[in-house]
């Protein structure tokens, strides 16, 4: 049985969360390539930031 949510290549796998194995998920209406995720965490403070190095 084809799933009704491939993106029309015949040969999606989608799991359980709605991504397939190409990268790209159900957004509840077509399959799309997600948003990245943001740098900040939660609390706004940059996740990417390391400490200046002593010199």
């Amino acid at each position: 049985m084809e799933d009704p949510r491939c993106c029309g290549t015949g040969t999606c796998i989608i799991n359980a969360d709605g991504y397939c194995w190409c990268g790209q998920r159900w957004d509840g209406e077509k399959m799309c390539f997600p948003e990245p995720a943001s740098r900040a965490d939660e609390d706004g403070a940059d996740t990417d930031a390391s400490p200046a190095p002593d010199h």
